[in-house]
């Protein structure tokens, strides 16, 4: 694809030739000249068919993810993020090492030491890095989903954005199984503290243990505030806030 350098921008078909508008400014592709049904029925394009349905199981297993969390990357998620999530199952299908080219699953990938790697410490905001916000330590419990925090001062241990008053902690314990597609989520309580000196233990427990199959991911997130006349906004509609999986098993 090109983009359109041009101070008249144009959006449709002309010719051969597609323009459209997408995140990285207006662009123009060109046509495909191969029809559909012979991707989809010539022994040439074997391979293509086979990585298009990989992609498209990858894909799905990212929406999944995604929907499991949305309540928590409405505030806490930049705009390629679904991208970014399908581009990391990508990753983990190809740790699938028993099944043949074209069938190969996150729900496999995913059981392996390599996969669950992948997937911690998958960041939702890459404009704002769990890690680059919190340095303070923090443990997971991965049999009660408790995330605690020993200590913490804000003003000290978050790199706060300007003009935040206040901040908010929250997590989240998922049960998501990839290849029977279903999920189960508890969230945690909500811990919303001045930004200021004081030193705060924090302890984020989960309203229950998510039931079902699957594996079992641990999210953390924090929020941002500036409080005005006793009322809390969030700031910048999210564009600083954190969300990250801390821990995949």
């Amino acid at each position: 694809m090109a983009q359109q350098k041009s101070i008249i921008k144009l959006s449709g078909t002309i010719g051969d030739l597609t323009f459209y508008q997408s995140q990285d400014g207006h662009l123009v592709k060109s046509k495909s000249s191969i029809p559909a049904s012979k991707i989809a029925n010539d022994p040439n394009f074997a391979r293509t068919r086979e990585n298009g349905s990989e992609f498209g199981s990858s894909a799905q297993a990212g929406k999944l993810l995604r929907d499991a969390v949305r309540t928590l990357m409405m505030s806490s998620a930049d705009n390629r993020a679904t991208s970014r999530v399908t581009q990391v199952m990508t990753v983990i299908k190809n740790y699938d090492t028993t099944s043949v080219r074209g069938q190969r699953n996150v729900g496999l990938g995913i059981a392996t030491p390599d996969g669950k790697a992948a997937l911690k410490g998958f960041n939702f905001n890459i404009n704002s890095v769990l890690a680059a916000t919190l340095y303070k330590p923090y443990a997971v419990n991965t049999t009660t989903g408790v995330i605690s925090i020993a200590s913490l001062i804000p003003n000290v241990d978050v790199a706060f954005p300007s003009g935040a008053t206040h901040l908010t902690l929250k997590g989240a314990w998922a049960k998501i199984d990839f290849t029977g597609n279903t999920t189960d989520v508890e969230f945690t309580n909500l811990l919303n503290v001045p930004i200021d000196g004081t030193s705060t233990a924090v302890t984020l427990t989960p309203t229950a243990v998510p039931t079902g199959t699957g594996i079992s991911l641990f999210f953390l997130a924090i929020d941002f505030f500036q409080e005005v006349n006793g009322i809390q906004y969030t700031l910048k509609n999210g564009a600083y806030n954190s969300l990250a999986i801390i821990e995949v098993v």
